[in-house]
């Protein structure tokens, strides 16, 4: 590395890597950067001299987490992306909204305070494997559950392959081993009220990030606390950063196929054992899937979320894509006409119900 750039770079995950890919923009005369909170058209960033307030307007959607090619405080350029985790836009457009770029590790925060929602953890996970990430999740609000240890086993029956952490924030419960699984940039990723801003004090030792009262009027559901995205250095030798991301209401799949394979990666290896490539796992014979359910292998409503974000996945990426658009249609066109066949055997022409 450049001894041009001191450590307060490297702090933030500066490294070999970056220096090398960041060749072509130092022959420019440009400087690099990390983007650590993004603001109308302005950023804050981190450079080899410390902070500064930077212009973006030169480059699109710039993000939090992301490394910038400065000249004096304007950025010329991103570099780009190892990951990055995108959602589908409230507005479902063909675009992706960004929540932070070049993340390491995810934290999934997922409240005790109430049962688990395996829909909603399904989909967080899927989101965060798809960004490229290492996802682990953290049982907030431990000390709510009466048995932290069986919402443990639960929430790792539907991660296959996920570490899963039950914690306390306030009380430090769990907190060492979390910390432990964590490396290079972290970003905590859940919907309002699940205790991430909370979370994120205590790995920063510090109460850096503002916090708030959940609404028991909104049956357990927080307010926003955190509005946007910042990355803060962790404390501690083994370093690293953290990005706290505003609570979801929503958790729309932005193109979440390899997400989906690993979040649902039983199914995905319970498939290779199907007698047929393109088997539907629904009546063909020789389905695997079918039979993992029929032994109680595999709860059926496994494959059930599975199939549900898939198909959504599968229109996120339809919005701009005319083939994948028009093979959906017609899919829809078969399945009505499906239905329309089934009535008909059932109720007749006239609609009395055949004996």
């Amino acid at each position: 590395m450049s001894d041009v750039f001191p450590d307060v770079l490297s702090g933030y995950g500066w490294n070999a890597s970056l220096e090398e890919d960041f060749t072509p923009y130092r022959t420019e005369g440009l400087t690099p950067a990390r983007i650590v909170r993004v603001d109308r058209g302005r950023c804050e960033v981190i450079t080899g001299e410390g902070a500064l307030h930077a212009d973006s307007r030169a480059v699109t959607a710039p993000c939090t987490g992301d490394w910038a090619a400065l000249r004096g405080d304007r950025i010329e350029a991103l570099l780009p992306r190892r990951t990055a985790i995108v959602r589908a836009e409230a507005a479902r457009t063909s675009r992706g909204q960004v929540l932070a770029a070049n993340v390491d590790t995810i934290v999934v925060t997922v409240p005790l305070a109430d049962a688990i929602s395996s829909d909603r953890l399904e989909r967080l996970l899927a989101l965060a494997w798809e960004s490229g990430a290492r996802p682990v999740i953290a049982l907030t609000k431990a000390d709510l559950s009466p048995d932290p240890q069986a919402d443990r086993a639960e929430a790792e029956s539907l991660a296959p392959g996920v570490e899963v952490f039950p914690v306390a924030a306030p009380s430090g419960e769990g907190m060492d081993a979390l910390r432990a699984a964590l490396d290079g940039t972290v970003a905590l990723l859940g919907t309002s009220g699940a205790g991430k801003s909370t979370l994120g004090n205590a790995l920063l030792s510090s109460a850096v990030l503002r916090t708030g009262t959940v609404s028991t009027a909104q049956h357990g559901k927080g307010r926003h606390t955190t509005v946007s995205r910042e990355l803060v250095p962790l404390p501690g030798p083994g370093g690293g950063t953290l990005i706290d991301t505003p609570g979801l209401r929503g958790v729309g799949l932005h193109e979440a196929g390899a997400g989906l394979q690993q979040a649902f990666a039983e199914i995905e290896e319970l498939a290779r054992g199907c007698r047929f490539a393109d088997c539907g796992h629904d009546r063909e014979p020789g389905c695997a899937i079918q039979r993992a359910i029929e032994d109680g292998e595999l709860p059926e409503r496994r494959l059930v979320s599975y199939r549900k974000l898939e198909r959504e996945g599968r229109r996120a990426a339809a919005r701009h894509d005319d083939r994948l658009r028009a093979v959906l249609h017609k899919e829809t066109v078969n399945r009505q006409k499906a239905i329309s066949r089934h009535l008909r055997a059932v109720y007749g022409k006239d609609g009395g119900r055949q004996r």
